[in-house]
This record gives C-alpha cells, sequence and structure tokens, in this order.
C-alpha cells in the first residue's frame, strides 16, 4: 500500500507547501480535502473515491471545490465525502452556499457511522479529538497493514486519543510547532514536536511521519527533527509529493 502527501502545509498554502490531502490511490481513499486536494486527479487508480474529513476548517476542506475539475473526463462511478453530520452540514451551507461557488459537486454526503465504516478492504475507525470547533482522528487496517491520521489537536502522550493508535504501522500526525511554542499550540489547538513524538512512543507505533507545518516556516526542517528522534527515532518529515510505502 502506498500513501501520498499531496498537502503538508497549515492554515494556508506556502510556495513550498499544500493544505493537508492525503491520498491512497490503490484503495481510493483521501484523508481531507486542503489545497493539495487539486493533485488528486492524476493519482486516481479506482472507480471510486472516498474522501474522509477531520473537520470543517477551511485548509481542510476547500479542495472540495476542486471537485469538478477532479471527476473532469475521468470514469469516476461514485465519488463520497465522509464526516460528522455537523462538518458536513456545515460545508454544504456555507462552503458551497451559491454566493460562494455556483454549481454543484458531484458526490454524496455520507455522515460517519457510530462504529467501524468499511471501504473495499478496509476498516475505518474515527475518534474525537480536542480542537476549536472540534475534529476527528482516523485510524485504517487492512488484513496487512494499518494507518492512523491524527491531524488538528495538542499531542499529549496522556490524551485520549492515544489508545486509537496503538500498534500502527504508520502514524502520520500533525505537528505545527517547534518545541517552546508549547503555549501557542495549545491556545490554537495544535502540537509541538516533542509531545507528538511522545505520543508515537506511547501508542507502540511503527513509524511517524509529521505534517501540518507552519505555512510561515517554509525551511528544510521546520520542526527540529533531531528533538524528535531524541524521543522517537522513527520519524521522518514529511513533504508534498512524499510517497510512503507501508
Amino acid at each position: 500500500m502506498q500513501l501520498l502527501l499531496l498537502g503538508t502545509s497549515g492554515y494556508h498554502p506556502s510556495e513550498r507547501r499544500h493544505t493537508a490531502c492525503l491520498m491512497l490511490p490503490e484503495a481510493g481513499i483521501v484523508l481531507d480535502a486542503g489545497t493539495g486536494f487539486f493533485r488528486v486527479r492524476k493519482h486516481l487508480q479506482t472507480p471510486t473515491l472516498d474522501i474522509l474529513l477531520t473537520h470543517a476548517h477551511l485548509d481542510h476542506i476547500a479542495g472540495l471545490t476542486f471537485l469538478l475539475s477532479t471527476a473532469a473526463k475521468k470514469s469516476l462511478e461514485r465519488i463520497t465525502v465522509h464526516a460528522t453530520a455537523e462538518k458536513l452540514a456545515a460545508v454544504r451551507d456555507h462552503l458551497l452556499n451559491e454566493h460562494l461557488f455556483p454549481a454543484p459537486l458531484p458526490c454524496q454526503w455520507q455522515p460517519l457511522p457510530s462504529g467501524p465504516l468499511l471501504l473495499g478492504d478496509a476498516r475505518v475507525t474515527h475518534f474525537p479529538l480536542i480542537h476549536p470547533g472540534g475534529a476527528v482522528g482516523y485510524r485504517l487496517d487492512w488484513p496487512q497493514r494499518s494507518l492512523a491520521y491524527v491531524t488538528d489537536t495538542t499531542a499529549s502522550p496522556s490524551a485520549d486519543y492515544v489508545p486509537h493508535l496503538r500498534g500502527v504501522d504508520l502514524l502520520v500526525h500533525e505537528c505545527n510547532f517547534r518545541d517552546g511554542q508549547e503555549q501557542w499550540a495549545t491556545k490554537t489547538g495544535h502540537s509541538s514536536t516533542t509531545p507528538v513524538a511522545q505520543v508515537a512512543a506511547t501508542a507502540g507505533v511503527k513509524r511517524l511521519v509529521l505534517v501540518h507545518f507552519d505555512a510561515l516556516d517554509e525551511s528544510d526542517d521546520p520542526i527540529d527533527l533531531a528533538a524528535a528522534r531524541r524521543t522517537f527515532p522513527a520519524t521522518e518529515l514529511g513533504y508534498d509529493g512524499m510517497a510512503i510505502d507501508f
């Protein structure tokens, strides 16, 4: 299985990074629809596309408005957007208000169930995250591999979401701030370097990839990778265009 990172910035795109979007081409699954979503079209491999939204902040949903281009001249039988019911309502009532967007999107809207969601061979579970306005994280389990995606929350090894990550092969976790900016991270509902690494270590994950970086930091290392690796050595920095085999 391969995961593509199509957007690894937080808040707004920069010259280097677009906002949150991850894709599993073989499974036809996309995690979040930030501005990096325009890249989905060239990676389509399946007749269906399932988009899992973590929440409805603009940097995670703006790319939904690119669906008309994504589906153009493609043989997509179905596009489904999954999120909690209130987040779907917010997207439809506000982002797609007729004064803001001129046409209906070629997709279905599906509220997340209370239990697991089956998407092909993937068993998808979601869990609540603490973030202004509310958010969810996702865990996807296949017979031979597993993936968890956590963004827009303040990392802590004692956070309620940590047990949901237990033993995953790959954890993709936001890391918007460096160490020393914990107060700002907590204020905005985001994470800093060492607490994210502590989450990975506590959950016993095999591999950690960091995303959702500060949009104002366009350096090669926006979060101090060495600091993360002191706590969890199997840590990598995500970047736009990165392909991860797991």
